[in-house]
């Protein structure tokens, strides 16, 4: 191996094993990549053509020429070309589009998986690959609508990537393998998402009356284990609270888990919450790649405002890192409350009291939206208050019971009767 220098100071030539590679070296004197195996990856900013430079600029890092090395025999270049692919597809996902990696770790894996059942790579599939696979995954495998659309949009992204000649994929196929990837998604053969909800019918509002079964089941865990002196009588009366608070300010797990003390602030409307009349929730749910989208709920029932200021008075400061973390939910090992963790305490609580197992803690966001909504609150105020964009959306999360649907017709019929007489 040699190392030249060349006329930039930060810049060396590399001559390994006969091929000549640029490095970028930073101020701190790091090399950017390590060349190795099959695939070797590029992340400086030119790329060496022939006799000269070429610029980057204007050229995607998602792009075949930034990711494959060119003019590099490869030893296996079906596995390196679409290695490459799946490493420029995650690039474009988290750089222009900002998806959290855990979605762009889930589609890689959905079309990883096609490539195992096919058994080909990208430049070779057909639309009747994706028709034998959806066969597999409905037939024998009993996947979901909601599934199977999942994976076809992976596929149909996957191959929009691919086939687009911005990121030069097509031209890079024909010339390593006399031919190029095609899009297999198309209307004739994927899935439309034509009705609004396509959830398990079990997983719904719960009852009021399931509600305050749940909610006096989880205060009597405290007490039980006050009483009999057991360790775990401060998780137990945290988790009734975070309970309470899903329910009460019809949050998520995620939003839940992610509240500050400093989240909940005066109302000015409503002086008799003191500084819980309202709750800003300040990592809601992301769409199309956005940042966590902020909103403002009202405290609108106070029974919760009470048991919050409780806990925030009595228990939370009995946690070691109470004074120095902003959590409002804290374990005692000092860290935050994670969702997972919410999830387990529900499903314990709920299989205690022979509930449904569909039940999740999304249903006391369903639950808060219906009994909203049946206590006689303005749609759009509902709306406004859980976070949703479009009405329907709204809709859907509304389950409102038999009695009050007999008594919106009772009203209705009431009046039209009265108005023609």
């Amino acid at each position: 191996m040699e190392l030249r220098l060349m006329r930039d100071p930060f810049e060396v030539e590399l001559v390994f094993c006969g091929f000549t590679f640029l490095s970028l070296l930073s101020y701190a004197g790091r090399w950017p990549a390590v060349l190795c195996g099959d695939l070797h990856l590029m992340h400086d900013s030119r790329i060496r053509r022939g006799e000269g430079w070429v610029s980057g600029a204007g050229v995607s890092e998602a792009s075949a020429r930034l990711v494959l090395v060119q003019g590099v025999s490869l030893l296996h270049p079906e596995d390196a070309v679409f290695d490459a692919m799946l490493s420029g597809w995650e690039r474009q996902q988290r750089g222009g589009r900002r998806l959290q990696p855990d979605t762009i770790d889930d589609r890689t894996g959905m079309v990883r998986r096609f490539a195992a059942y096919t058994n080909s790579y990208p430049w070779q599939w057909t639309a009747s690959d994706l028709d034998e696979w959806m066969t597999y995954l409905i037939g024998e495998l009993k996947r979901a609508e909601s599934t199977i659309r999942g994976y076809q949009g992976a596929i149909r992204m996957f191959c929009d990537y691919v086939t687009s000649p911005h990121y030069q994929w097509p031209a890079e196929c024909e010339a390593r393998f006399g031919t190029h990837p095609v899009q297999i998604c198309h209307e004739w053969n994927t899935t439309a998402h034509l009705v609004d909800y396509e959830g398990q019918p079990a997983r719904r509002p719960m009852t009021r009356e399931e509600i305050q079964a749940f909610l006096d089941h989880a205060d009597a865990q405290v007490e039980r284990a006050v009483r009999h002196g057991r360790k775990g009588a401060l998780a137990a009366y945290r988790d009734a609270t975070v309970f309470k608070v899903m329910y009460g300010w019809g949050t998520r797990c995620t939003e839940t888990s992610r509240l500050d003390e400093v989240d909940f602030y005066r109302n000015p409307k409503a002086p008799e919450l003191d500084r819980f009349g309202a709750l800003h929730v300040r990592y809601g749910k992301r769409t199309r790649g956005s940042p966590p989208r902020r909103r403002t709920t009202l405290t609108v029932m106070p029974w919760a405002a009470e048991a919050v200021c409780d806990y925030v008075t009595n228990i939370r400061p009995r946690y070691p890192a109470a004074a120095s973390s902003a959590a409002l939910w804290l374990t005692e090992r000092g860290g935050r409350l994670k969702p997972r963790e919410i999830e387990a305490r529900f499903a314990e609580y709920r299989d205690a009291l022979g509930l449904e197992e569909a039940l999740v803690p999304h249903c006391l966001r369903h639950s808060h939206v219906t009994h909203q909504i049946e206590d006689g609150a303005d749609p759009v105020f509902v709306q406004r208050q859980v976070g949703h964009v479009y009405p329907s959306t709204t809709a859907l999360y509304t389950g409102v019971s038999g009695d009050f649907m007999n008594t919106m017709m009772r009203k209705v019929l009431d009046r039209a009767l009265d108005g023609g007489g």
